[in-house]
């Protein structure tokens, strides 16, 4: 698949995506989603991609769902050859941007989201799976969508109260304001802002730091755990999960590795790959994106 409304680009093991509709202020559209699916494919099936950068070009990150449909925007029905008839939930056909939030969520790779712009609607709830969120200080945030007529989607209603508490989460989509990166910042929605010419430096130099000192394998099965994590039934339940993947990756290469070169005082070369080596124990989330557990 060639990109046209994104940019996928790869530099010492960072894999970068960039939403690319800035005359648009990078408003989501179906082809845009499909890409954004195929982009996450892409960052898994290489090894050499070790963490994901997700950013907007221009001033914007994503002012969310193009409403360029008017009033019909977001009727299905009128809509319906966006889905090909087949891309449909229990007979309702599928929300979009909840597609892509699952894709996201069943990351094999790190993902930390640069926001540099506003980021409204989709453009904040496909932010939500991303594992670490900074933002510009000139960002703008909303769930804007009880003042559009419709409800949080993308999984938000799982996501959002995970991520911030059922109380601010609440505050946030019944009000469906538009709030500055500090009120996002001090709620948790995002860990650090930056100055715009900061955002995408702070951001890779965390990708690197995974990079550079990390074990594929073992940042992927952390990964899998925190998130399914999220919703296991006890301690108990993460404890099962916890003692399966001890016992398949401490007897393994990276583990070998990473004692040693600790012992030795020197960085560790890792040696497994996400492609080959991710142990049966990590939690199972479906393959497809589309398909539900």
């Amino acid at each position: 698949m060639s990109f046209t409304e994104i940019e996928y680009g790869v530099a010492d093991g960072v894999a970068t995506v960039t939403l690319n509709r800035p005359h648009r202020l990078n408003a989501f559209t179906y082809a845009m989603r499909g890409e954004l699916i195929e982009a996450f494919d892409r960052a898994d099936a290489d090894d050499e991609v070790r963490a994901v950068v997700v950013t907007g070009a221009g001033r914007a990150f994503c002012a969310g769902a193009d409403l360029g449909g008017g009033g019909d925007t977001f009727n299905h029905h009128r809509t319906e050859e966006m889905y090909g008839g087949e891309d449909t939930v229990d007979g309702s056909p599928r929300d979009g941007g909840g597609t892509v939030a699952l894709r996201i969520a069943r990351s094999l790779k790190p993902v930390i989201g640069a926001i540099n712009g506003p980021a409204v609607g989709v453009g904040v709830t496909m932010t939500l799976p991303m594992d670490i969120r900074l933002a510009s200080d000139t960002a703008r945030f909303g769930f804007v969508f009880a003042r559009r007529g419709i409800v949080t989607e993308a999984a938000s209603s799982w996501f959002l109260p995970r991520i911030v508490g059922i109380a601010q989460a609440m505050e946030w989509a019944a009000t469906g304001r538009v709030f500055p990166a500090s009120e996002a910042l001090e709620g948790r929605l995002v860990s650090k802002v930056h100055a715009p010419d900061e955002l995408l430096p702070a951001a890779y130099a965390l990708a690197r730091e995974i990079a550079d000192t990390t074990s594929a394998v073992s940042v992927a099965a952390i990964r899998r755990l925190m998130w399914s994590g999220l919703s296991a039934a006890s301690p108990w339940e993460a404890h099962r999960a916890d003692s399966h993947l001890m016992n398949a990756l401490g007897a393994a290469p990276d583990a070998a590795e990473g004692v040693t070169a600790f012992l030795e005082k020197r960085p560790a070369k890792f040696p497994m790959k996400v492609s080959e080596d991710l142990p049966d124990a990590i939690p199972s989330w479906p393959a497809n994106p589309y398909e539900l557990p």
